[in-house]
């Protein structure tokens, strides 16, 4: 009898010992669960939204906007790029592990004819988001270019203005700055307005590629000058000038 309940009381104690192991296996089960739920929200959240390009006389830079969630201080931004058909991506280093949310790719997209890519990630509390994609860009295609800019030589009944390409980032062998009339057929639009008539109303007096343009003015009349750069090729216009205003004597 001393055998047989010594026996019953180590198979009841072998019962309860297997079902707490069975229990800590489900709590860890369980908690691994909540864990892996809670980095996918995460990561989920602090994924980089508008991922975009953007471009002014061939300086590209790449824009992003921080995730769903309420960013971090101690959330950071990884920057890769590639060209498009590349099957390898590549860091930017000085955009590794960043806190703002603009990086400047405009050195690695000096072939303005390829097409990039650009993709962000993000990281908070050790937790890593996925990458977020740009859409495909060509900087030719879609930068943006400036207006000419301008100096204003004063006659006695005229203005002589003097137009310059705007300038890309990008440097021959001497080191001056490339032009951006290498890479288009650029016109000029020259525009003058007339402050006793009307202050927001723009003639164009001239359009064409000529870089020195006589204009002939009234004296006392105060006039303001405002150029642009057009692209026929992409139909594609800069925005205005800054304004110059003046008045022949």
């Amino acid at each position: 009898m001393l055998f047989s309940h010594g026996s019953a009381l180590l198979s009841m104690r072998g019962i309860t010992l297997s079902s707490l192991c069975l229990l800590m296996h489900l709590l860890q089960d369980e908690i691994t669960t909540i864990l892996v739920v809670e980095n996918q929200d995460l990561q989920d959240s602090i994924k980089p939204q508008k991922v975009e390009f953007r471009s002014l006389n061939f300086n590209s830079t790449l824009h992003w906007q921080p995730g769903t969630a309420r960013e971090a201080r101690d959330t950071v931004y990884f920057v890769q790029y590639k060209v498009y058909g590349q099957s390898t991506w590549q860091n930017k280093d000085d955009c590794w592990g960043i806190q703002g949310h603009v990086c400047d790719l405009t050195s690695e997209m000096s072939d303005v004819q390829e097409p990039y890519y650009g993709r962000v990630k993000a990281a908070s509390a050790g937790v890593y988001s996925n990458w977020s994609l740009s859409c495909r860009f060509t900087p030719w295609r879609e930068t943006m270019i400036g207006p000419p800019t301008v100096t204003v030589v004063h006659t006695n009944k005229s203005i002589i203005l003097k137009l310059q390409a705007p300038r890309s980032p990008y440097k021959r062998k001497r080191g001056s700055q490339i032009p951006m009339s290498n890479y288009y057929d650029l016109l000029y639009q020259v525009f003058i307005i007339n402050n006793l008539l009307n202050e927001q109303h723009r003639v164009l007096v001239y359009e064409g590629k000529d870089k020195v343009i006589k204009i002939d003015l009234r004296p006392g009349v105060s006039y303001c000058i405002e150029t642009k750069t057009y692209v026929p090729m992409l139909d594609r216009s800069s925005a205005y000038s800054s304004r110059q205003c003046t008045v022949l004597q």
